[in-house]
């Protein structure tokens, strides 16, 4: 393996400390440098990681000779813009879900990088864990028989409950779809294949939230997104996924994820997580714990990262790409028409699915 690939991380907030754990024990990247609006942040990183510098801003940290590829863990209304600056500067991004606000930023990003050689990578990479690629591997492998439907559910009374600073879940940007939806449907294209059509219908609770933690609890502020959605998808190959995401349900026994198909089910664990207990039930049987049979072993955020890392060297595409994460993008704003519309509605974007990451 050659000389690992040069990181500069544009924002050091809560999700920061994920990259930063797995990044120590991963060859492929190595982090030299940060920056944040928030100096004492980028300032708490240099000092915990040796050798990284904190630039000043953005454009400092995209122009340095030492950085290779951008680390983009902004808040998502920023998403594009850095993730531009970036390859402007001729490196590689890799940044945090979604990887735009639309359709329109999403290709743009994808055409400059395409025209200058540079690759684009998004989260979510928790789909190639041991998790969700033994749940492909059992799929791919005929286990089920041919895949006839899936069901794929997310329900929390809402991140206000936990989160200090909690209001851009519910500004444009984010709502349950946003926010947790590229983890399921990130893991229904590797496990079903693209999206082709889609309907759903959506409401809003309650025009306001309450913070309830931290120094700001009890702090009420205006809800500007729908935070609950039920759709209704048609992969390419013929299943049908029903669809919930959900910020207004205070507790549930629901699956996060299964598939069946003419021969048995499949129980895939949570997409919000590396790994999990893939459960099978053969028709006519019961349910049986099945051994892990893909995926990166003790994988965490930046596991993505690392793959992009290693596609250069391997001279192939990347799995975190920023192609699937523009058809996700695209699935989860024509649910959003759709809802809107009270109709079905084409997805236009296409992508390849992802190679498997096999033992």
């Amino acid at each position: 393996m050659g000389e690992p690939l040069r990181i500069g991380m544009v924002g050091a907030g809560k999700i920061s400390g994920a990259y930063l754990k797995t990044f120590e024990r991963l060859d492929a990247v190595r982090l030299t440098a940060v920056t944040d609006l928030d100096a004492g942040r980028a300032e708490a990183v240099a000092a915990q990681v040796p050798g990284v510098a904190v630039a000043g801003s953005v454009a400092e940290l995209t122009g340095r000779p030492d950085v290779d590829a951008v680390l983009n863990l902004t808040v998502p209304a920023v998403h594009a813009e850095v993730a531009r600056a970036a390859l402007d500067a001729g490196k590689h991004v890799y940044g945090e879900k979604p990887l735009a606000m639309t359709r329109e930023e999403a290709d743009s990003l994808l055409a400059t990088a395409s025209d200058r050689g540079l690759r684009v990578g998004c989260a979510p990479d928790t789909v190639l864990g041991t998790g969700v690629q033994t749940a492909r591997g059992a799929v791919d492998d005929g286990l089920i028989g041919t895949p006839v439907a899936a069901t794929a559910f997310m329900t929390t009374p809402g991140h206000e409950r936990w989160h200090p600073d909690p209001e851009f879940y519910y500004r444009p940007g984010g709502g349950p779809l946003l926010d947790m939806g590229p983890y399921y449907l990130s893991a229904l294209v590797h496990l079903l294949g693209p999206v082709g059509r889609v309907t759903a219908a959506a409401s809003r609770s309650r025009p306001e939230r309450t913070i309830g933690s931290g120094p700001r609890a009890g702090e009420r502020f205006d809800t500007e997104v729908e935070t609950h959605v039920t759709g209704l998808l048609e992969h390419a190959g013929g299943a049908l996924t029903t669809l919930v995401m959900s910020f207004d349900i205070h507790a549930a026994r629901l699956p996060r994820i299964e598939v069946h198909g003419t021969e048995g089910s499949l129980s895939v664990p949570d997409p919000n997580g590396f790994d999990g207990p893939v459960e099978l039930h053969r028709a006519g049987g019961e349910w049986e714990r099945l051994p892990v049979s893909g995926g990166y072993r003790d994988a965490g955020r930046g596991t993505g990262l690392a793959d992009l890392a290693t596609s250069l060297t391997e001279d192939r595409p990347h799995r975190a790409s920023g192609e699937l994460a523009r058809h996700v993008l695209d699935v989860m704003l024509t649910l959003l028409d759709a809802a809107r519309e009270g109709v079905w509605l084409p997805v236009r974007s296409d992508c390849a699915r992802p190679e498997a990451v096999r033992p």
